[in-house]
């Protein structure tokens, strides 16, 4: 009989700020070398589930609570976070906040060190997780100089290096490329094979997570457990559609053909499911659905010609880089991590001025602008909130551009309050910063630019850390902007994102333009994808699957398809 290693009873916890609990009767006991994966809603209370699990709650996060939490047979409430951190270990959705030292080898090496290890132990074992986490050339780099999905590699290999029964990961996949997010899916199942580890995911990109076999998915919402079932039991049931879970897209398309969804099919990986009865269902749906060509105004609004820049002088992180983004255009830049496409925004805002070549907006030389002078044309959405923020108070935040800008008090409250609504986060405006989740933080510095009203907006990993419904509001307020004339640009990793937005998509690798062409063109051609550690989308990968005669036409007939029946 499996060891019990966690064991909710009748559970509930209650915020000290808040009137009702946030979990309520929580009942669920996970087992020794299980590999569980959380999911739901943004406020569902699944990250407060597992911060009861870690010790953050109660010893981080104050409130009342009720039943029983039992980690590794003994109970919560008699331990302190210190005890708890032995049997549990954690990486954050937010690694910025979890990194203490001032290198990535003392960063690693912080827990080793608190426990006396021998330094010559300590120098093996650090090497050893850095290799496998891909870091081991950046050992004597500072953590916040790197790159998004650099820093969660590094705060993985923080918590590996230490031997604790049960690691929990907290969003692993938000900052990472998709090729790095499906190696490090690989990385997390082969750690748990061989060590027979209990690992619990919290994840909003369900398909990404399920390239890896995992055990159960609960499905918590409001404050409750409303599901907990096999992945292909949990497939073949509408309760992701009815939590506001987006279930994988390939899942999505076998629905839209007529396709019967049932466990024994083994829906919950693409590679294993019998399609033997959705064949010609897909077929002929296919036949019935077609696409929209988008058409956006023919006058340039940005020009990048033959840019390159370098931080130090020596290392080139952009060579001649030019690329033309049209009035009126939604467009992604993706790539690898440290591809460069971060150092691009900076750019195109001033942060940084280019060692050479240009930067036009509406034809014009835009190097001696100032920051603030292009900041009346041009917003930009950082990937870490916490680097944007700067008040006590969300309404503040958001205000805090307008009022700079001498804008009266009554339009503030309009534009303010109207933008909160859009992302979700009307219900909080008197609320302070510091009591707001890491994906709600990334929607208050969305909402700060959107109410600016720019002609173009630079947006950082937009969804990162967004449920699906926000995901879309927060997609479907930036079309609304895009139809009134203002240019999107998004740098992401969500190739469906990328896929069902924008048209035009940019993609670099090693500080080079690798690719400049549709979205279809970029995620079908396996070059590209292999080149810039992108990833087959799934609805790409099906169409190959069932032999169709034009997978890449598939892929956009689905896309126009999923659009109009979710009314985009």
């Amino acid at each position: 009989m499996k060891k019990k290693v966690i064991e909710f009873d009748n559970f509930s916890f209650q915020y000290k700020a808040q009137a009702k609990p946030t979990l309520q009767d929580i009942n669920l006991t996970i087992y020794e070398g299980e590999k569980v994966l959380i999911v739901g809603p943004s406020g569902s209370g699944k990250s407060t589930l597992t911060n009861c699990i870690n010790g953050l709650v109660p010893f981080h996060y104050q409130g009342t609570i009720s039943g029983s939490l039992k980690i590794m047979g003994k109970e919560a409430k008699t331990m302190n976070i210190a005890e708890i951190s032995k049997y549990c270990g954690t990486v954050l959705q937010d690694p910025d906040s979890q990194f203490i030292g001032l290198t990535v080898a003392e960063d690693i090496a912080f827990k080793l060190e608190n426990d006396c290890v021998l330094q010559e132990e300590m120098i093996d074992k650090v090497k050893k997780v850095s290799g496998i986490v891909g870091m081991d050339a950046f050992l004597e780099a500072a953590p916040q100089r790197l790159s998004g999905g650099q820093k969660q590699r590094v705060t993985l290999a923080g918590v590996m290096v230490d031997d604790v029964d049960i690691l929990l990961f907290d969003e692993p996949l938000a900052n990472l490329d998709p090729a790095t997010g499906k190696s490090a899916m690989e990385l997390i199942d082969d750690l748990q094979k061989k060590s027979n580890k209990t690992i619990i995911i919290i994840e909003h990109r369900l398909e990404d997570v399920l390239h890896s076999d995992i055990d159960r998915i609960i499905v918590v919402n409001d404050g409750g457990i409303i599901a907990d079932m096999s992945p292909d039991e949990l497939l073949a049931t509408n309760i992701l559609k009815q939590c506001g879970i987006r279930e994988p897209l390939y899942i999505t398309a076998l629905k839209y053909a007529g396709c019967t969804i049932t466990p024994d099919i083994k829906p919950s990986n693409l590679n294993s499911i019998n399609l033997e009865n959705c064949i010609e269902k897909l077929k002929e749906w296919y036949g019935k659905s077609k696409a929209v060509e988008e058409k956006y105004e023919d006058n340039t609004l940005l020009e990048l010609e033959n840019l390159t820049f370098s931080y130090n002088g020596k290392k080139d992180i952009l060579r001649d880089v030019s690329f033309k983004i049209k009035q009126g255009e939604m467009v992604s830049i993706v790539g690898r991590n440290g591809a460069g496409k971060s150092t691009i925004s900076k750019l195109i805002c001033g942060l940084y001025k280019p060692s050479t070549g240009k930067i036009l907006f509406e034809g014009r030389d835009i190097f001696d602008d100032t920051i603030k002078e292009r900041s009346a044309y041009i917003g930009m959405v950082m990937q870490n909130p916490n680097q944007m923020i700067s008040k006590v108070m969300i309404f503040d935040e958001v205000a805090f551009g307008l009022r700079a800008n001498g804008v009266k008090e009554e339009e503030i409250k309009e534009r303010v309050h109207k933008a909160l609504q859009v992302c979700g986060l009307y219900e909080f405006r008197n609320w302070p910063i510091s009591a707001l989740s890491f994906g709600q933080k990334k929607r208050v510095t969305i909402a700060s630019i959107l109410v600016m009203n720019p002609k173009l907006i630079l947006l950082d990993e937009p969804t990162a850390g967004q449920d699906f419904k926000h995901y879309t509001e927060i997609m479907e307020f930036l079309v609304e902007l895009n139809k009134k004339g203002i240019t999107i640009v998004m740098i992401t990793h969500d190739m469906h994102l990328m896929l069902e937005y924008t048209k035009h998509a940019i993609v670099l690798s090693e500080g080079c333009k690798l690719a400049d062409d549709t979205s279809v063109n970029v995620i079908t051609n396996e070059e590209i994808i292999e080149a810039a550690n992108l990833k087959k989308t799934s609805i790409f990968e099906l169409a190959l699957k069932t032999e169709l005669k034009e997978p890449r036409e598939f892929v956009r007939r689905f896309i126009t398809y999923d659009r109009e029946e979710r009314k985009i």
